[in-house]
């Protein structure tokens, strides 16, 4: 039983990590001033064990850290891939360039400080890399300056003594790397007076686009559109529309293909904001009605939400089903983690999809034993994407990348490869007909265990060495990595305020991602409560780990 709280072995380092991760977790629930730091207690609380002896099995914590951070990013691009490209068209390279600045500048602050204080440009690279938090910088810097040293004759020692130095500048630089990130957040939030409620609605107004449904109600006058079908008007509209329902005489109906205009019908359509005018001069002007309108005048109608619950159905597209030939009814919207989408004919589903159908009671029934509607379905996870998408990860983030004059190759990492594939299969896994649907719930289940793993593995392997490297010269270390950190993020956050009028969340995710810390967007997901970050945390990760690797390896070159 001692030698569970005192030795080293795989059961003291499940138990040291789980005292670690539970005593964060409760000490992140308090505020002061009505700011808490978050899951970054983990942090400290392990730096702080690992400084009085209390040791993690190296090979449990070296897999502890990575496999977390595989988990952590794993989720956040399913999570983000399905709006990613959409985000990456609208602000992805203002986003990008925005982050290669910050880059170029924590090289240049790096290159100052060597020249200025004379301090070995090798050490500088692992404070950058530790400021930065960009462990695979690190990795490729050590790679690249043990080799060179080998390759030119000097001793194995030597080069092992060179590259030992680096690990210890960028242990000691590490952790006021993560915490200046989530630092400048705060402060971001304070010079620029943010409101947070106000933020949130602008971007969920810039959500209101193109794809987000509303209902019109129109009344046909235009003789051009009289004595012609459904069909071939729909020909005309293209997927931008759906006609709900059709209002003659007193009596509505589901309108089929088939069905004639005439003049005096009133339609209930559901369409997107940008065709709203094409429909007035198609159709007419709008009429003063409600949804409940024509409830009240044809109780025979029913308006029923139902859920994809087969996975057969994903990247089968609407039209497919052929709902209004076979049953007579309409889907009016799509539901897609809460954002209502026109159903358009060649909208493809996914699994989770949330679709509103109208028609009479007894063939939506046969609607829904078609599409599943067993909402309890939905809680059963489905892994092997999830397994499949980390192995291809890991192959993809360790594809080398060579460049002219670089003796060593760039890879993306276990961090950066995986967050690709999680990106793409969150898109294209529908057109794939694979099945990545995963309860809000469970995602962040995955996603907290993760960063709780990555942060509690790097504090248990930073704080053995953490106060003697201080002690013994590395406090300017601390102060070097924590210019390096603040100075560029401080700079960029005022052009990207002042100059782009990036939005406050949009400006969180271009912090945390620019600097490779998952760390700052946990802290700002908890926070500020809202998603919005992850999706600039992922458009702008994968450019920023690869420029961020390639950069610690060009210094190397300049040192030698």
């Amino acid at each position: 039983m001692i030698e569970l709280f005192t030795g080293t072995g795989i059961a003291h380092s499940i138990l040291l990590f789980a005292i670690v991760i539970a005593s964060g977790l409760y000490l992140a629930r308090f505020k002061v001033k009505g700011i808490s730091i978050g899951s970054t207690w983990i942090l400290f609380l392990a730096i702080l064990l690992s400084h009085f002896g209390f040791r993690a099995d190296p090979l449990v914590l070296a897999f502890m850290k990575e496999f977390g951070l595989i988990l952590f990013v794993f989720s956040i691009g399913l999570q983000v891939g399905p709006g990613f490209f959409h985000s990456f068209k609208v602000g992805g390279v203002k986003l990008n360039l925005l982050s290669f600045i910050s880059i170029l500048m924590a090289v240049l602050v790096t290159l100052i400080i060597h020249f200025v204080t004379g301090e070995s440009l090798q050490t500088m690279v692992g404070v950058m890399s530790g400021a930065v938090t960009n462990t695979p910088g690190l990795g490729a810097a050590q790679q690249s300056l043990s080799d060179i040293m080998v390759e030119r004759g000097a001793p194995v020692e030597a080069a092992a003594d060179a590259v030992g130095n680096m690990a210890s500048a960028y242990a000691v630089a590490y952790p006021l790397g993560v915490i200046g990130v989530i630092l400048m957040i705060v402060i971001f939030k304070s010079l620029f007076k943010i409101d947070i409620a106000k933020e949130k609605a602008e971007l969920e107004k810039e959500d209101n686009d193109a794809d987000v449904a509303r209902r019109m109600h129109v009344e046909v006058e235009n003789p051009a559109v009289v004595g012609h079908t459904l069909g071939e008007i729909m020909k005309e509209i293209g997927d931008g529309a759906v006609i709900s329902r059709l209002w003659r005489g007193g009596v509505i109906s589901v309108p089929r293909s088939t069905a004639v205009f005439e003049k005096g019908d009133r339609l209930l359509i559901v369409t997107s904001q940008s065709h709203v005018d094409t429909l007035r001069l198609i159709f007419g002007e709008e009429v003063p009605m409600h949804q409940k309108d024509w409830i009240k005048m044809n109780e025979s109608l029913v308006t029923r939400r139902m859920s994809i619950t087969k996975s057969s159905l994903t990247g089968k597209r609407l039209k497919d089903l052929r709902l209004r030939s076979i049953y007579g009814v309409t889907v009016t919207r799509v539901v897609r983690s809460g954002v209502e989408l026109v159903a358009s004919p060649n909208l493809k589903l996914q699994m989770g999809d949330g679709i509103q159908v109208v028609g009479v009671a007894s063939e939506l029934d046969q609607v829904a034993e078609m599409v599943g509607n067993k909402p309890e379905d939905l809680s059963h996870p489905n892994l092997v994407p999830i397994f499949f998408g980390i192995a291809l990860g890991v192959i993809f983030g360790s594809i080398p990348f060579h460049f002219p004059g670089i003796p060593q190759p760039v890879k993306l990492g276990l961090a950066g490869g995986p967050l690709i594939i999680a990106i793409l299969l969150g898109h294209f896994g529908p057109q794939w007909h694979i099945t990545t649907y995963t309860t809000h719930s469970a995602n962040m289940m995955i996603r907290e265990i993760g960063i709780s793993f990555f942060l509690a593995a790097v504090g248990l392997g930073a704080g053995e060495g953490f106060v003697s490297s201080v002690v013994n010269g590395g406090y300017w270390w601390i102060l070097y990595g924590v210019l390096i950190t603040m100075v560029p993020v401080f700079v960029m956050g005022l052009v990207a305020r002042l100059a782009f009028k990036v939005n406050f969340y949009q400006l969180c995710g271009l912090v945390a991602g620019s600097m490779t810390n998952p760390a700052a967007l946990a802290y700002a997901q908890g926070e500020f409560g809202t998603e919005y970050t992850s999706v600039n945390y992922a458009t702008v990760y994968p450019l920023s780990m690869f420029l961020r690797v390639l950069a610690a390896q060009i210094l190397i070159l300049f040192a030698l």
